[in-house]
C-alpha cells in the first residue's frame, strides 16, 4: 500500500472478515495528517494509540536526542483526541537519565497528568554502551533516587489507569475473543482499547470472534 502506515491501513480496512486493526506503536514525528484522519475515519482500526515520549523536560528530551519536544507532543495528542475522542492513549517513560534534575522529573509527571493515560510503560535508565548518554557518567542518577522516581511516576500512571477504567465500568463494547479461560465456560478477550476482559458464557468458543 501506497502513503506510509495510514495508506496500510485503509487497505487493510477493505478486507471484509478483518474485525480489528491495530498498531503497536509509532513515533511523534510519525503523527502526521493522514494517519490522524485514519483515526478519525477507519471504524476498524480500534481506539488506542502508543505513543512514547520518554520525558516530560524539553532538555531532557534534546539530550535523548528526540526531535519532539513536550508542546509539539501535547499537541498531536489534542488532534489525535480531536479526531477520536474516545481514544485512549499509551506511552513510555524513562526516569533517571543522566543530569535529570528533581524540577525536570517534576515536568514529567506533570506530563502524566496533563494527558491521563490509560497505560503506560516506565522504565529506569540503564546504560548502553556505544551511545552518547553512557559516557555521561558524571551526571548519572544514584540508584535510590531512580528507584524512587519510578514508583512516583508509577503511581501516577496507575492512578490514570485506574480512573480510565473505572469510567469504562457499565458500558456495552465489542470484545474480541483470544483464548479460553481457566474456569467453566470462561472466555478472555480485548475490549477496544486493549483492556483484558475474562467473561462467562454459554456460546462456544471462537477465537478471533467478536461479542458484545
Amino acid at each position: 500500500a501506497g502513503n506510509g502506515l495510514h495508506g496500510l491501513i485503509r487497505e487493510l480496512d477493505k478486507i471484509p472478515d478483518l474485525a480489528r486493526i491495530r498498531y503497536t506503536t509509532s513515533h511523534p514525528n510519525d503523527m502526521r495528517e493522514g494517519l490522524i484522519r485514519a483515526h478519525a475515519e477507519v471504524e476498524k482500526l480500534m481506539p488506542f494509540l502508543h505513543l512514547p515520549v520518554q520525558a516530560g523536560s524539553d532538555r531532557v528530551l534534546k539530550a535523548m536526542n528526540r526531535s519532539h519536544t513536550r508542546d509539539s507532543y501535547l499537541k498531536i495528542l489534542d488532534r489525535v483526541r480531536a479526531a477520536r475522542p474516545d481514544i485512549a492513549l499509551s506511552g513510555d517513560f524513562i526516569v533517571g537519565f543522566p543530569h535529570e534534575t528533581e524540577a525536570e522529573f517534576a515536568e514529567t509527571l506533570s506530563l502524566v497528568d496533563a494527558v491521563g493515560y490509560a497505560q503506560c510503560f516506565s522504565f529506569k535508565y540503564s546504560p548502553r554502551p556505544g551511545t552518547p548518554a553512557a559516557e555521561m557518567t558524571d551526571g548519572f542518577i544514584a540508584p535510590d533516587v531512580m528507584d524512587d522516581r519510578l514508583q512516583r511516576l508509577q503511581a501516577a500512571l496507575n492512578r490514570d489507569q485506574a480512573a480510565f477504567n473505572t469510567a469504562t465500568l457499565g458500558k456495552t463494547c465489542q470484545v474480541l475473543i483470544e483464548r479460553k479461560g481457566k474456569l467453566p465456560g470462561q472466555m478472555l478477550g480485548k475490549s477496544p482499547w486493549l483492556q483484558s476482559v475474562h467473561l462467562l458464557s454459554d456460546a462456544a468458543f471462537h477465537g478471533g470472534a467478536e461479542i458484545a
